[in-house]
């Protein structure tokens, strides 16, 4: 469901939801969006989900950093999945993303309950299987 849908009557919807392009307020305090916000009463969870595919060569991966740090500093939940994918980014960047986010870099101490979590495709799939069973 369209979260400009959604949030012209929430209670109408129900408490297990998967929100499409979902805005925040980005670092330039400009608006953004990310593609998904699943709320899971159910499954007690509230995750922001931001996509990044890169299928061919190009400037993308030089974005990663930015993206990490929207999740830190704009993204107003504590647990995000940034669901990456692709043979286009170039060789190392995704590991320093996973690295990043693996060893809470530039998370505040003020935010103890900030989560990134960066999956593949794969990964992302496991942690469904695994949490919605």
């Amino acid at each position: 469901m369209k979260y400009s849908e959604y949030i012209k009557n929430p209670d109408t919807h129900g408490n297990e939801l998967l929100l499409r392009n979902v805005p925040f307020t980005t670092l330039y305090n400009g608006r953004g969006f990310t593609e998904f916000l699943l709320l899971s009463e159910k499954h007690d969870l509230k995750i922001r989900i931001e996509c990044k595919w890169q299928q061919k060569t190009g400037s993308v991966d030089e974005k990663l950093a930015y993206v990490y740090l929207s999740c830190i500093e704009a993204i107003p939940e504590n647990n995000i999945i940034i669901l990456i994918d692709g043979a286009g980014f170039r060789e190392g960047a995704i590991q320093w993303l996973k690295d990043v986010a693996g060893q809470r870099k530039y998370i505040p101490d003020d935010r103890p309950n900030k989560h990134v979590k960066i999956m593949n495709s794969t990964e992302f799939l496991t942690w469904c299987n695994e949490t919605f069973r």
